[in-house]
This record gives C-alpha cells, sequence and structure tokens, in this order.
C-alpha cells in the first residue's frame, strides 16, 4: 500500500526551531506541512479550521503553552512535542504524546517519531487491523505501543526481558512465560528458553538456530517439531 500523506503543523515560538522543523518535514515524502505558528493562540485559531494529522508542538510559550494548547483543542492530531528541556517528558505522556523530542532534533530521532505517527495513522484507517495488532509495554517508566508486525524476537535477561524490533530494542520488566501468554500462538513461538520468536521474520533454520536476516538465534532441539508445525501452519493461515 502506498505511504499515506499526513498533514501537520508547526507550533514553535523560535524562528529558529521552526526553520529547522520546515526542513525535516519538507524532506519526508509522507509529511504535508499545512501552517506554521509562533504561539498557540494563532495555532488554536488555524487548528479550529483545518483537519489536522499531526501537530509538532513546543510546550514553553508566551501566554499559552502547549499543554493548554491542547487542553483547548476538542478534536486532537497526533503530538509529537518538540521542547529544549526534559522536565515535561512525564507530562508530555499523559497527553498521549507520539513522542518527546529535545531541541535540537537530530534527523534520526525525527524520522523515528514520524515513523510511529504514520504506523499509528495506518492502524486507525486501513482495513485488516485490529486491536490484536499491538501491545502496550512499560519501559524506563513510559507506556510504549510495540506493534507485533514490527516486533521481531524477544530475549530473557533475567528478571527483564528485552524486545526487539525492526527500528529499536527495549527493556522491559516481565518474564518469558509473561510473554508467551500474551502474544497470540499463532504468530509467535518460543524456541528456546531465553528467546520467542515472531514467525513470519524466520527466514531460514536448521537443527540448532533460526536466522532472521543475518542474525542467529538458537533453537532447543525439543522445540524444532514445535517450530516446523508452527511454519507449516502459518503458510497455511
Amino acid at each position: 500500500m502506498d505511504k499515506p500523506i499526513l498533514k501537520c503543523v508547526i507550533v514553535d515560538d523560535s524562528t529558529l526551531q521552526r526553520l529547522s522543523i520546515v526542513k525535516l518535514i519538507e524532506n519526508h515524502p509522507s509529511l504535508d506541512l499545512i501552517a506554521e505558528y509562533n504561539n498557540a493562540i494563532e495555532a488554536k485559531m488555524g487548528l479550529a479550521n483545518n483537519d489536522i494529522d499531526l501537530i509538532f508542538l513546543d510546550i514553553e510559550m508566551p501566554i499559552l503553552s502547549g499543554f493548554d494548547l491542547l487542553d483547548d483543542l476538542t478534536k486532537k492530531p497526533q503530538i509529537i512535542f518538540v521542547t529544549g528541556k526534559t522536565k515535561y517528558a512525564f507530562k508530555a505522556f499523559d497527553y498521549d504524546a507520539v513522542d518527546y523530542l529535545r531541541k535540537p532534533i537530530s534527523k534520526e530521532r525525527f524520522l523515528n517519531a514520524v515513523h510511529k505517527v504514520i504506523t499509528n495513522y495506518k492502524l486507525k484507517n486501513d482495513e485488516g487491523f485490529d486491536d490484536e495488532d499491538f501491545i502496550f509495554v512499560k519501559s524506563n517508566l513510559k507506556k510504549r505501543k510495540v506493534f507485533l508486525n514490527e516486533l521481531r524476537y524477544i530475549e530473557a535477561l533475567g528478571d527483564y526481558v528485552k524486545l526487539v524490533t525492526e527500528h529499536d530494542a527495549l527493556v522491559v520488566l516481565s518474564t518469558m512465560k509473561a510473554f508467551e501468554a500474551l502474544l497470540p500462538s499463532d504468530r509467535f513461538l518460543r524456541i528456546h528458553k531465553s528467546y520467542i520468536v515472531n514467525l513470519e521474520k524466520i527466514e531460514r533454520y536448521n537443527s540448532k538456530v533460526i536466522e532472521l536476516d543475518n542474525q542467529q538465534l538458537p533453537l532447543s532441539r525439543n522445540r524444532k517439531n514445535d517450530l516446523v508445525e508452527a511454519l507449516s501452519a502459518s503458510m497455511k493461515s
């Protein structure tokens, strides 16, 4: 499916910061910049007349803060906060922010944040998605949405587990047993005491290892038959 084009606006009282975000947006094929606002009051009026998918939003601004603006909006687009300070991070996620970018913004962090927005948009608008296509996990005191089609494998790390996705990895206080129960058994399989793998990501396997791209994970001898059966069932479905 073609990538969606998301309408976005920038709300930031810093001219230089707006210019830097404009440049990043203009170089992204899935973003369409509709407007820039140098304060939340103008943004509030502008957003009342435009259907917007995404706001790049500063927090500390004169008269109305970024939080004040969101409190006044009846229809809330997806939000990426852009700020020079980290002290608002926890509050930002109370507003269901997709991401929290600290100035100056790196291109890599920008692209990762926009990727999350696009994935959320497709989840909401595309047919064929349902509530089982993602899970919420708590990592570094924040709840993160993890999309199952991007989850490559899970690795046991003592009292924690590491979730490795197509884009990053995060560590969660949990057990492998809990994730075995949480994940759909027709898509994920425990191949070893320390690994659960996404069956769709497996490219090759033998009696000892499975391969995901150029990465190898160990396969327990008593799990090989389970793997063969699971892969066979997934091909038929």
